[in-house]
């Protein structure tokens, strides 16, 4: 196994990157057939969702497999080589099957433990099937891999700490308010018909919204999902992409997951549509008033004036021990407010606090909370790159929230007590994958082994038929019978251990060393390699000749 996957994602690169590398469909496709013709890989497939991009292969030659799928990644996104590199993470064999089962079983989402990572994987199985670039390493790999997370959420409490990018992402809107109640009754617009926008329509739908508006460029995709919300009792219609912006004037809430390379909601549509719901919506949301700085180091428990106190340099704290120091940085660490660095203060107050106390002191802004505006309208953005403009962020009475305030929220989620459980499952899976991909490895060479076998039987049963041509068909067979069983005693010991042995980590030198020592034929175990386990079979039967 000779498995390589190069690629970027939330934990590696931040939104701004992953917005420029993100790739249309079309572009997938064809970043998919150019690795496959590249001369490292034999293999590939794109795993390509909002907040990741990888791109795995089997390769021949490691260095040349990264320095081509790099290549080609930047190519196909393009952002430059050089600008892409630093994000881009690569994994090899095992290290690259952890990876993906991790990334299945939810661990490595945004949210951790959602599950809809699982669908995604299964559409990268289904294109990789598709366009004909999955050979047997990846369809195992990733027909595992969806069984492996399966397993994760069957038999852990990995759900409890899951849940999908819209769910999360709703909650945000929500702000501590629990989603169902917090929707109740609104009017919601969908942006988008596709297994994003189709599970935010869903999930809105279960929250007890009171419409679903459904836009789309393909009007017949909006009016499907639209008639399944509709069996569903909930109120929903389907529109076209040019009523978006009528419709947005009638929204409480709007999500958008489009594959658009470009807005799809410009900061002046979001002003438009709330203009005038509240005396200052559609108005720029007002900057913080700096609030004055106040000196507080005279309230630091340590005698400060003694050797004088700066927010730098070391001469400022010559003659402190460590413990005063310390005692010093708990205290600047806790006072309440936001720290104001000296040179913020004027000349004339550094001057003044330098005769007076020969230091220039602490200070600290005091915190005033962000006044609480009212919402006319509820953003989510989960398309990458974005749909609706950032710039929306500053317009009063709206709350926008989008992949990259989703990465900040995520950070601070607990993680489930399950997860430690789960990362037990994915160890366990991915060694029991190794060890049968290795095991795999040696059984073209045992096939050839034990065909070559059954062709020396037949051809010494033959050399008996010519020095005994009396032998009836009884006599025949028993002695066939006998040399078959004499041979499969003498290789049954040997075949078993050394597939054992090459389940093991380092055992691939093992089929070298049964080829070496039977004389096997590159070439002909080559084809074994390359023939079904049906073949495989039938071809062994068939050299054993008649019973």
């Amino acid at each position: 196994m000779s498995l390589l996957v190069v690629g970027l994602s939330h934990r590696s690169a931040p939104v701004s990157v992953l917005e420029r590398a993100a790739l249309h469909p079309d572009a997938q496709a064809k970043l998919l057939l150019d690795a496959l013709a590249a001369e490292p890989a034999a293999e590939a497939a794109l795993l390509a969702t909002c907040n990741r991009i990888e791109l795995y292969a089997d390769v021949d030659k490691f260095h040349a497999g990264v320095a081509e799928l790099s290549t080609l990644l930047a190519q196909h996104s393009g952002v430059g080589l050089d600008e892409l590199t630093p994000y881009l993470y690569v994994h090899y064999e095992d290290r690259a099957v952890h990876h993906l089962f991790s990334v299945a079983c939810g661990l490595d989402s945004m949210v951790v433990g959602e599950g809809q990572i699982l669908g995604q994987i299964k559409d990268t199985l289904a294109r990789a099937q598709e366009l004909h670039s999955a050979g047997k390493l990846l369809n195992d790999l990733f027909q595992q891999a969806l069984r492996v997370g399966k397993r994760a959420h069957s038999e852990t409490g990995i759900d409890r700490a899951g849940q999908s990018l819209v769910t999360f992402g709703l909650e945000q809107l929500a702000v501590g308010q629990p989603v169902a109640e917090w929707a109740q009754g609104k009017r919601a617009l969908v942006i988008g018909a596709g297994s994003m926008s189709s599970l935010a329509a869903a999930t809105l739908s279960r929250a007890g919204v009171a419409e679903v508006v459904v836009a789309n460029r393909t009007l017949e995709r909006a009016e499907r999902l639209v008639e399944i919300l509709g069996e569903a009792g909930t109120a929903a219609r389907a529109v076209a992409m040019d009523a978006v912006a009528d419709e947005l004037t009638r929204a409480d809430v709007a999500v958008s997951c489009t594959g658009a390379t470009g807005l799809v909601l410009t900061a002046d549509a979001v002003r438009a549509a709330v203009a005038g719901r509240t005396p200052t919506a559609g108005g720029d949301v007002p900057a913080s008033a700096p609030v004055a700085g106040k000196p507080v180091a005279d309230s630091c428990p340590v005698d400060a004036v003694r050797g004088g106190f700066s927010v730098e340099g070391e001469a400022a704290v010559a003659g402190f021990d460590a413990a005063a120091l310390e005692q010093h940085g708990a205290w600047v660490d806790n006072a309440p407010g936001e720290r104001v660095r000296p040179a913020e203060l004027s000349e004339a107050e550094a001057i003044a606090a330098l005769a007076v106390a020969g230091r220039v002191p602490e200070m600290r802004r005091e915190r005033v909370p962000e006044p609480v505006r009212p919402v006319a309208l509820a953003l989510l953005d989960l398309a990458m790159p974005r749909d609706i403009d950032a710039a929306a962020h500053r317009i009063d009475g709206i709350r926008l929230v989008d992949i990259e305030s989703l990465a900040d929220a995520s950070a601070d989620a607990p993680m489930a007590a399950d997860v430690g459980q789960v990362r037990a499952i994915v160890a366990e899976e991915v060694a029991a994958f190794g060890a049968a991909q290795r095991a795999a490895h040696i059984t073209p060479t045992v096939v050839a082994l034990r065909a070559m076998a059954a062709d020396v039987v037949a051809g010494e049963i033959a050399r008996l038929d010519g020095r005994l041509p009396g032998l009836d068909e009884r006599q025949r067979a028993e002695i066939t019978q006998t040399v078959r069983r004499v041979v499969d005693k003498l290789l049954h010991a040997p075949t078993v251990r050394v597939k054992q042995l090459a389940a093991e980590p380092g055992g691939a030198g093992y089929a070298d060393a049964l080829r070496t020592l039977f004389d096997l034929d590159q070439e002909t175990v080559a084809s074994v390699s390359r023939a079904t386990p049906q073949d495989r079979e039938d071809a062994v039967g068939k050299n054993r000749g008649p019973a």
